[in-house]
């Protein structure tokens, strides 16, 4: 079992929740013998003698407890004194003598029950955490410089601290999309919490500059039939500018949308066309590709409807954009975003794609620090260990993935064939897939027979295990 090392961390860990006596008090107490022997052992009551940690709701799921709480944290954990934030977690409990999958989107928190892939694996717990800085789990006042990579792995580290003595046994971080990237930053800051990391589809932008392998993904991804037809599509809706902004303006009027953050009504409809063929192949794939209407003839409002559908008329209105500012402030900080060249658009886009800088508040302070995104690539290639990252074969974030170098141990990449953004384990190509099984149920510390056997040790069950697509942002606009 990996445990933390640097002294920074340690000293977060022995402050513990601010204004308690330390993260350390109930369960040391109970692991002592003495006053925690008089205590329930209901879970609930187990984790609610954690400090810090309070209730939301409780909901009755068939198998498990699914408690959602609130977890007090520190707003900057360099200086936990300074002020505390309460961020949302929900737990899956089965057992604390099974192993436990910490699972985060990246982005906000489902207070529905549901289980990652790893988990039924493993047939474990969930502990899942609601990203800093997205509503409710927002300090207030919001001070954006606190919204750091970092920051955010410093959350997961005090909530993996405080339920360890509760969850005994190991753990395994995971997450799709900016939860895969998220699962990959936390375990680059706090390698030894985890014994294991399952991150799917996250991109790895490296040189936020530097676009070209997204534009080579573009040139070969699918049948040519199949990106001329779609590329079709996306420059008639430019030359259709005029009826088709009427129409957006006109819904916008009905909806009271306004669209004061990118600037102008042109902008956020240009925005939302030059989303379509990537949201196309994000969510979708060539086996839907037929549907897409001939540009020579489709109507204005088939064109309109289209791209709705794939890229989504609401995506850069002020109340599309409000709930992820967090994830746009990342992007224009630290993370990176894509731009693609689409020449096919020449003399007809205005902006091309637009930095993610532009999709939020201007009264928030930006600045792009090109080193953070690097130091994890180098990280990654120099010390991943028991690291498994899985891609969809056509999956436009795939275009720039993790890559693993001399200094990985016992990690792999997969790419399951024919994928997109909702890639997983059980796709992947069957020797591929049985490694990967057989590893997770390794790190997770299962018994030998179950490892080789290479197979799920939970049923599937269609309310709890959602695809993978389902567990990254499925809503429109270009997000991770």
């Amino acid at each position: 079992m990996r445990k933390s090392l640097t002294l920074m961390l340690s000293i977060s860990v022995l402050i513990g929740t601010v204004g308690s006596a330390g993260v350390a008090t109930a369960a040391d107490t109970e692991s002592r013998g003495t006053v925690a022997d008089t205590q329930s052992t209901d879970i609930k009551d187990r984790l609610l003698a954690i400090p810090g940690m309070s209730l939301i709701e409780e909901k009755p799921y068939a198998g498990y407890r699914f408690l959602v709480l609130n977890y007090e944290q520190p707003i900057d954990h360099r200086r936990p004194w300074a002020g505390t934030f309460q961020q949302r977690i929900s737990v899956l409990h089965k057992g604390t003598d099974r192993p436990t999958v910490f699972r985060t989107s990246g982005y906000g928190l489902s207070t529905t029950p549901s289980r990652a892939e790893p988990t039924r694996i493993v047939d474990g717990n969930q502990i899942s955490l609601e990203y800093r800085f997205f509503t409710p789990s927002r300090p207030q006042p919001a001070d954006w410089s606190k919204l750091d990579i970092w920051q955010a792995a410093s959350d997961q580290h005090r909530v993996y601290t405080a339920l360890k003595k509760v969850y005994g046994q190991n753990w395994l971080s995971t997450g799709g999309s900016k939860g895969g990237m998220t699962a990959t930053y936390y375990e680059r800051f706090y390698p030894k919490d985890m014994d294991g990391v399952v991150a799917y589809v996250a991109p790895n932008d490296v040189v936020n500059k530097e676009d070209s392998a997204y534009d080579r993904f573009f040139e070969t991804v699918g049948t040519k039939a199949c990106r001329d037809r779609l590329n079709s599509l996306q420059r008639e809706a430019l030359v259709r500018r005029a009826p088709l902004q009427k129409k957006y303006k006109e819904q916008a009027a009905a909806e009271g949308s306004t669209f004061n953050t990118v600037g102008s009504v042109d902008k956020a409809w240009e925005a939302t066309v030059l989303d379509f063929v990537w949201g196309f192949w994000q969510y979708y794939g060539e086996d839907v590709c037929d549907t897409i209407p001939e540009a020579r003839t489709a109507t204005d409002d088939e064109i309109y409807q289209t791209i709705d559908a794939y890229a989504g008329w609401s995506a850069y209105t002020d109340q599309g954009l409000e709930y992820y500012t967090p994830y746009y402030y990342q992007a224009a900080t630290e993370l990176g975003s894509p731009s693609i060249k689409q020449p096919h658009l020449r003399g007809l886009s205005r902006y091309g794609y637009q930095p993610a800088s532009s999709f939020v508040p201007r009264e928030i302070p930006m600045k792009f620090k090109p080193q953070v995104m690097r130091d994890v690539d180098n990280w990654v290639r120099r010390n991943a260990h028991q690291m498994l990252f899985v891609y969809g074969e056509n999956d436009p974030w795939g275009a720039e993935p993790f890559r693993l170098g001399k200094g990985s141990r016992d990690s792999y990449v997969f790419y399951a064939p024919g994928g997109n953004h909702g890639a997983s384990v059980a796709g992947l190509v069957d020797a591929e897939r049985e490694k990967a099984t057989a590893r997770i149920l390794a790190w997770a510390g299962v018994e030998a027979p179950a490892v080789a056997e290479a197979k799920p040790l939970a049923r599937f069950d269609a309310r709890l295990d959602k695809p993978v697509a389902e567990d990254v942002t499925r809503e429109h606009g270009l997000r991770p």
